[in-house]
């Protein structure tokens, strides 16, 4: 049972292409202007996009459109945010905390899943997966705030500009706190939108392995 539209791949493909046509624009305005942090932010992003496609021609990873937009729409809202609407707009800094987080309790939910079906040995309780997806994303959270902090060292050792950076304690809490309502999301949701994937992602390890599970 599904609760959310699937997007035909049709659908999937012009989403991606103006996002990336949008983050091409940020990359190129970076190089002409010499701005750092948008070739930085533009850059790793665009070659985030095509991290689905890859990885389901080169790996056989299966990826669905849905969760192909998934991706690429939260990378393309932290660029978006990076360059200029983190200090226009007041609650994108949680949309894209909530949105990123997500992803990470999907991956984390659809590895689980995965290693679930994988062998008849291995039952994973519901209740445990809830668990175990917020525990990777606040943990995935604090090693995140870490990362800025040091950045932030180094931006002020160096004098070099960050394309990250930690905005005081509250903004770190509410960083957090945002996070856990991404997390919460996929715990809640997870099931109906990713044991989909979780099975293709069986079927291609099975396929890998020539076993049958066990």
């Amino acid at each position: 049972m599904r609760l959310l539209p699937r997007p035909s791949v049709r659908n999937q493909k012009r989403l991606t292409r103006g996002m990336q046509l949008v983050l091409v624009g940020i990359l190129v305005y970076g190089i002409v202007a010499g701005a750092p942090k948008a070739i930085s932010n533009g850059g790793i992003a665009l070659l985030i996009t095509f991290v689905p496609a890859a990885l389901e021609r080169n790996y056989e990873v299966p990826i669905d459109p849905w969760l192909g937009v998934w991706i690429t729409s939260a990378v393309f809202f932290h660029t978006l945010g990076s360059a200029a609407l983190y200090t226009r707009i007041e609650w994108w800094d949680h949309l894209t905390h909530s949105l990123s987080a997500s992803l990470v309790a999907g991956v984390g939910y659809t590895a689980l899943r995965a290693v679930d079906l994988h062998s008849d040995r291995i039952r994973i309780p519901d209740r445990f997966a809830f668990v175990f997806i917020l525990v990777v994303v606040l943990a995935f959270g604090v090693v995140w705030e870490l990362f800025e902090f040091a950045l932030d060292i180094i931006a002020a050792t160096t004098g070099v500009t960050m394309p990250l950076a930690q905005h005081g304690l509250d903004d770190t809490v509410l960083d957090l706190t945002y996070n856990s309502i991404g997390a919460l999301v996929v715990a809640t949701f997870g099931q109906a939108h990713l044991s989909g994937v979780a099975e293709r992602l069986r079927e291609g390890l099975l396929a890998r392995s020539g076993g049958s599970g066990e």
